[in-house]
C-alpha cells in the first residue's frame, strides 16, 4: 500500500457528522497535504479504489476530487491519473508585454509543444472581418491548437490571420509570431480583453479538467507598425495554472 493509499482508510475518514460526505473527503485530502503526508506530484488512488476503501459511492469521490481540481489542489492528467498539484504550476503573464506563447514559456525555461486541432483557409466571419479591418471577400488562415507547457495542457488557441500575411497555414509548424517575423511582419502592439467563464464540456476535455472549471478567455488583436491588424486570436486558459498580472499607477490629479 502506497503512502497515498494509507490516507484513504476508515480510521482516517469520519462518515458521521453534519457535513456532506464529499466535503469530509475534501477535508481529509486538504489536511493531508497541509501536514505533508501528501506532497506535490503524489499520485492519488483512482476514484473506484477510494470509494471501495472508504465504503462510499464513486459519485461522492468524484465530486470531492472535481472540486479539489477546480480549487487547484489536485490536477488530473488524461490517461495518467490524479495528482497533488503544486504552487510551481501557476504561471504569471504580465499584461504590459506582447510576446508569443512559445517565447514567453521559453523565457521561463518551460518546454512547449502543441496539438494541432485544425489549420485551414476560408472566408472570414463578419466578426473576424470587422476585427481585422478586411473585406468579407478576403480569405484568412485559421489556426486552432492546444498549447502545452511541460506537457500540461494550458490553453486552447484560435488564431485568425489574413491570407495576405500568411497565405498557407499548413506551412506554419511552431510559433505564429515567429512565422510572421520571418516574413517581416512583426506585431508591435495589441489590444487584449479578458473575462472569466466556466469551461464547456469540449474545452474541459481538451484541458483535462472537469466541465465547469474556471478559465480565462482572452481576445487579442495585434497590429503591425503601420497600424494594420495582423492577428485576431481567441484563447482559453485554464484558471488553475495561469494568472495575468497588470501593473497600475495612480493617475495624476486633474488641475482645477
Amino acid at each position: 500500500m502506497s503512502h497515498a493509499q494509507r490516507i484513504f482508510v476508515p480510521g482516517r475518514f469520519d462518515p458521521s457528522g453534519s457535513a456532506p460526505l464529499y466535503a469530509r473527503l475534501k477535508s481529509l485530502v486538504q489536511k493531508s497535504i497541509e501536514s505533508g503526508e501528501l506532497k506535490e506530484g503524489d499520485a492519488i488512488p483512482a476514484e473506484r479504489d477510494v470509494a471501495e476503501m472508504l465504503s462510499i459511492s464513486r459519485v461522492t469521490v468524484r465530486k470531492a476530487f472535481q472540486e479539489l481540481v477546480i480549487q487547484g489542489v489536485l490536477v488530473q492528467r488524461r490517461g495518467s491519473g490524479t495528482y497533488v498539484n503544486g504552487p510551481g504550476r501557476r504561471i504569471e503573464q504580465p499584461l504590459s508585454r506582447l510576446t508569443s506563447f512559445t517565447q514567453d514559456m521559453h523565457l521561463r525555461g518551460i518546454k512547449t509543444d502543441a496539438d494541432w486541432l485544425s489549420r485551414s483557409s476560408a472566408l472570414p466571419t463578419p466578426d473576424e472581418a470587422l476585427k481585422l479591418s478586411i473585406s468579407p471577400s478576403e480569405r484568412v488562415s485559421r489556426f486552432h491548437r492546444l498549447r502545452r507547457a511541460d506537457g500540461i495542457p494550458l490553453a486552447i488557441e484560435n488564431a485568425v490571420i489574413p491570407n495576405s500575411f500568411l497565405p498557407n497555414p499548413e506551412l506554419v509548424e511552431g510559433s505564429l509570431y515567429a512565422a510572421l517575423d520571418a516574413r517581416g511582419l512583426k506585431p508591435v502592439r495589441a489590444l487584449q480583453r479578458l473575462h472569466a467563464a466556466a469551461l464547456s464540456a469540449s474545452d474541459a476535455k481538451l484541458l483535462e479538467l472537469p466541465t465547469g472549471s474556471p478559465a480565462l478567455f482572452i481576445e487579442r488583436i495585434s497590429y503591425l507598425s503601420d497600424g494594420r491588424a495582423v492577428e485576431f486570436t481567441r484563447s482559453c486558459y485554464r484558471g488553475d495554472s495561469y494568472d495575468f498580472v497588470a501593473e497600475l499607477t495612480i493617475a495624476p490629479e486633474a488641475k482645477p
